[in-house]
This record gives structure tokens, sequence and C-alpha cells, in this order.
């Protein structure tokens, strides 16, 4: 795959390869694709958990019932 980038994201790409945090430009736009890929894997499942969220109606508890609820599950009280 060759991907042609305009003069100014070609300069950016040197210059982060000449910071020394990646050995290729190459290796550069990988780890930027995985990142994308990542991020939208992260979104995708917040965007799950909303949507159940919504669904599952609006909650009779208090907050202070909610949170005394987690402490208890995470073994803080």
């Amino acid at each position: 795959m060759n991907v042609l980038l305009p003069d100014d994201l070609q300069s950016w790409t040197e210059t982060r390869v000449a910071q020394g945090q990646y050995h290729s430009t190459s290796e550069y736009m990988r780890d930027l694709v995985r990142r994308d890929r990542d991020d939208a894997q992260t979104l995708e499942t917040l965007r799950s958990a909303i949507d159940k969220g919504l669904v599952s109606g609006r909650s009779e508890r208090t907050i202070e019932q909610i949170i005394d609820d987690r402490r208890k599950r995470d073994g803080l009280t």
C-alpha cells in the first residue's frame, strides 16, 4: 500500500521519526492505524453500554444507594 501525504503531513511524520519514537514513517503510520482501530472499538463498547443503560429504564434507587452498593461490591465498606 502506498500513501501520499501533503507536504505538511509528510513533514510531520518525518519529524516524529526524527524524534526517535518511531524507526520509520511506516511504523508511525501502522501505530496511527492501530490506535484508530482501538479507539473505534472503545467507542463502540461505550455506545453499546449507553444503549443498554437507556433500554434498562430509570432506577428507583437513590445515588447514595447506588454508590453504597458499588462500595460494598468493591469491598470498600
